[in-house]
């Protein structure tokens, strides 16, 4: 996983290369000044510790003065936070620290509307693996912010046999059973989860057992609401598949206790905010 700092360093890099050129050029090195961070979107805000440490990696010298926290729901015309110091500084960080605002707040503000769409039910929403290489962690710490709940993070910390893995496999109970020798072989403790694609195949995870959530993929909410009453506990459920903010409320009412969308973080628009020289 990449750490917050190394893709600070990544990001600097890729922005900066070997100079802001342009505020070396028109500003003087000791000239000082201060900008605020103006909301242009209703939504929820996400990103301000982000925004800190970028601040920061660029001048350590950078004063904020923060009004708002993370996850708090903001309206236009709003003032994030105010930042001072240097005005060649202010101005070199100024796009990195929008860009990851603009895309936490985004998936943060997607994220709260559909948690708030489904208010009432037991449902959580899950945010998936389908995110922008490399921002990962900032990403699903957006779903956080937003209300949502983090799925793995990684191939590394818990097991999905999905329906690709079952065919390779030949079929859910050898992938059951070799899952279990494989975590005993190598003595991790993970959760597994099973992916099914029909109530045949949901039949057989039942008799086999040995999984702790069963995903029921691309099921009607009608489908769901069948599987769940079969369940009947016994396991952790999940519906995944085609879901999202304008169909998700049927699906969240079946009794179902996890729903994961890709949408959370793959197609979400990013909230308009501006660092404004005042």
């Amino acid at each position: 996983m990449i750490e917050v700092e190394e893709w600070i360093e990544l990001a600097v890099a890729e922005d900066v290369g070997d100079g802001d050129h342009t505020s070396q050029a028109c500003i003087p090195a000791d000239a000082q000044g201060r900008a605020h961070l103006l909301v242009k979107d209703p939504g929820v805000i996400s990103g301000i510790d982000y925004a800190k440490k970028i601040f920061h990696r660029y001048d350590p010298t950078l004063e904020l003065e923060i009004f708002m926290s993370d996850g708090d729901r903001v309206d236009v015309g709003d003032i994030v936070f105010i930042v001072k110091g240097s005005s060649r500084s202010i101005l070199t960080a100024e796009r990195v620290v929008l860009n990851v605002m603009q895309r936490m707040s985004g998936i943060a503000t997607t994220t709260r509307n559909i948690v708030d769409s489904i208010e009432g039910s037991t449902a959580r929403v899950l945010d998936t693996r389908k995110t922008t290489p490399g921002l990962r962690a900032i990403e699903k710490l957006a779903v956080a912010h937003g209300g949502g709940t983090n799925h793995r993070f990684g191939l590394y910390d818990m097991i999905m046999i999905k329906d690709n893995h079952i065919d390779y496999a030949g079929g859910i109970r050898q992938a059951i059973e070799a899952t279990h020798g494989y975590l005993k072989s190598k003595g991790k403790d993970l959760r597994i989860e099973i992916e099914v694609r029909d109530m045949e195949e949901l039949q057989e995870v039942l008799e086999i057992g040995r999984v702790d959530r069963i995903m029921l993929d691309n099921f009607t909410p009608e489908q769901i609401k069948s599987a769940v009453s079969l369940i009947d506990g016994r396991f952790e459920t999940e519906a995944s598949g085609g879901i999202h903010a304008g169909n998700i409320v049927p699906y969240a009412h079946t009794g179902v206790d996890f729903i994961s969308m890709g949408a959370l973080t793959h197609s979400v628009k990013s909230l308009d905010l501006s660092l404004k020289a005042f």
